[in-house]
């Protein structure tokens, strides 16, 4: 993405832009949802915000842009405010990545509107990779944070609905090991990254449900 700058401005401008509001409208949505569960630790933090100067990981944005794959600042929260620590803490994780699926089946529906519309060509031309964009983008983001590897929500959301003796064993193994393996699974040894192989598939079949 980042040598799009030099072939196609408005599309590396609208990368950013893509990228800006992904990662505001998932971290954003962890701390809705942890406030609406009882815990005001995102709120004390100043996370239940819209402001992306809040939410952006410098290192995650930087490898959103290096490999497609990348994170927000995590929000905190304090699972002894939670009813249910476990299953809310997964709750919690969950809003995020289906916050960016949500807003990708949006852009969609309103790329189909405005395909079907009579707007003018040259304006036509100009927005919808422009949107196709925000919608990989947000795809994208959804799909890494899914893996069930520490730091992403997939880690999360798979302990907390796992069976209790389950769930303790795995996050000792996650908590020692899952950094290392997601550096592993991130970083583009020859120009791609190995976790690509993986969730790029699946990116593909949502992107060809929405496009």
């Amino acid at each position: 993405m980042l040598f799009e700058i030099f072939t196609n401005p408005i599309l590396f401008l609208a990368g950013i832009s893509g990228l800006i509001v992904a990662v505001t409208i998932h971290e954003f949505s962890h701390a809705l949802i942890a406030d609406r569960l009882g815990d005001p630790t995102p709120r004390i933090n100043g996370r239940l915000t819209l402001n992306p100067l809040a939410h952006l990981d410098p290192i995650g944005t930087l490898m959103l842009f290096l490999t497609r794959f990348g994170w927000g600042k995590p929000v905190p929260i304090d699972t002894y405010n939670l009813e249910n620590p476990r299953r809310d803490a997964a709750l919690i994780s969950l809003a995020g990545p289906a916050s960016n699926l949500i807003l990708a089946i949006i852009l969609s529906v309103f790329l189909k509107i405005i395909s079907a519309s009579s707007v003018l060509p040259i304006f036509y031309s100009i927005i919808t990779p422009i949107i196709m964009f925000h919608i990989t983008i947000n795809i994208s983001l959804a799909i890494f944070n899914l893996l069930p590897i520490p730091p992403l929500d997939g880690s999360k959301i798979l302990l907390g609905f796992l069976p209790s003796n389950i769930a303790f064993e795995l996050t000792d193994f996650l908590e020692q090991y899952g950094f290392a393996l997601l550096f592993f699974l991130v970083f583009p040894f020859f120009g791609q990254s190995l976790i690509s192989y993986f969730i790029s598939p699946i990116i593909s079949f949502i992107l060809h449900l929405l496009l």
